[in-house]
């Protein structure tokens, strides 16, 4: 019977002195050498065994990755089915006004107000730096809407179109960012409907308002990024317009629909895209806009000027602008980056004849705000310095 080599399973052993009264064995294939070489019959025994060994891990593997995955969906499932079910009840609880007015229009050009990466939810407390909360989220807003007015009402416009271009509400699925969380994800997403509502109708005291939204990166319900409109409308910022536009259905208030990541939206007679900026925008942005102007061109749209945000740096171009956050600096952009950064926003005037301007709206300074619920903006102990604050535990009255 053949002897058999116990590491390589090869049968070219060759006999090699003795060890401790043993016949010693080297393999010629794999140079191994033993003193308990296995027989032939041995080796289809073993070789049987490790073969089901694998098979049985390979699908104790495979039942591991798949109860994983079923555990995470099911997690998101079920945090998204509570989510729904308590701001439906948030809604019932507080009344929002939609009464709005119909202007006539006199002037054909169009204002447009860009509302990008406004991170509600987020908290920064950076000293002698910069502050950010609900209430500041608010207030800026507000001067935001105030100077844009003047802005507008300089040029005698009628018609402005409200852009949200992602990243509305902040992401939550670090462990850095639940810790600036300042509150829950219900209650932020009715504190941020609440404010856009009244941001509507601030505008719509002196403009017709038409409404287009985007889907940014970190308003995403899910930790992986997606590109299809399933994916993509699994998302706040998705919700936030939903919600705008059932509270404001029958009103004067026009909500435009299309592709969630990418909308192309004609503003005086030219063509406006409007994306969030973390996917067709490359390092290389010229080459990146001229790349995604091309592909329209291929499909027979012509595209005159690009708007987005997403990396928190304001610029005004003849091809394209980006908006910068609402936020303003963080602990991110200060300590990870080494970037210092100022709260500001953009908005522009499209001309019929093809003109337009653009300016960037400074917010670090600011006056006063929307009328929010506190209550709602107090889930964490930073909110309104609760931290500081004196609370009655128990009390004995003799």
């Amino acid at each position: 019977m053949d002897l058999v080599c116990p590491n390589c399973f090869s049968t070219q052993l060759r006999k090699e002195g003795w060890n401790k009264g043993k016949q010693r064995h080297f393999c010629k294939k794999c140079c191994y050498k033993t003193v308990n070489p296995l027989t032939s019959d041995d080796a289809i025994i073993l070789k049987e065994n490790v073969r089901l060994a694998k098979q049985k891990q390979s699908a104790q593997d495979l039942n591991r990755i798949e109860r994983k995955s079923f555990r995470e969906f099911a997690r998101i499932e079920n945090a998204v089915g509570k989510y729904n079910e308590e701001l439906v009840k948030i809604f019932k609880d507080n009344n929002l006004s939609k009464l709005t007015k119909k202007h006539k229009s006199k002037n054909s050009a169009v204002g447009v107000i860009q509302f990008s990466d406004v991170h509600f939810n987020e908290l920064v407390s950076i000293p002698n730096c910069n502050k950010y909360d609900f209430s500041i989220a608010s207030a800026r807003c507000r001067t935001f809407v105030d100077q844009a007015i003047k802005y507008f009402k300089a040029f005698d416009i009628d018609n402005v179109l409200l852009v949200q271009s992602g990243d509305l509400l902040n992401s939550d699925r670090r462990l850095d960012e639940l810790l600036q969380m300042a509150t829950n994800r219900t209650k932020a997403t009715f504190l941020a409907v609440d404010i856009f509502q009244q941001i509507i109708l601030h505008l719509n005291e002196s403009f017709n308002v038409s409404v287009v939204s985007v889907t940014g990166n970190e308003s995403r319900v899910k930790k992986d990024y997606g590109w299809v409109d399933l994916i993509a409308t699994d998302n706040y910022d998705y919700t936030i317009f939903q919600t705008l536009k059932y509270l404001f259905k029958g009103s004067e208030i026009t909500f435009i629909e299309g592709d969630p990541m990418e909308k192309v939206v004609n503003v005086a007679g030219q063509n406006l895209l409007i994306i969030h900026g973390h996917g067709g925008i490359k390092t290389g942005i010229e080459k990146s806009i001229n790349q995604m102007i091309g592909r329209y061109r291929m499909r027979g749209t012509k595209i005159d000027y690009i708007i987005f945000g997403h990396i928190h740096s304001a610029r005004i171009g003849d091809l394209y602008s980006r908006s910068s956050s609402m936020v303003g600096a963080n602990d991110y952009s200060e300590k990870a980056l080494n970037l210092s950064g100022r709260a500001s926003q953009n908005c522009y005037i499209f001309y019929e004849n093809g003109n337009r301007d653009g300016i960037k709206i400074d917010l670090q300074n600011y006056g006063e705000g929307y009328d929010i619920d506190d209550s709602l903006a107090e889930y964490n102990p930073k909110s309104h310095d609760k931290l500081n604050q004196g609370t009655t535990i128990f009390k004995v009255v003799v």
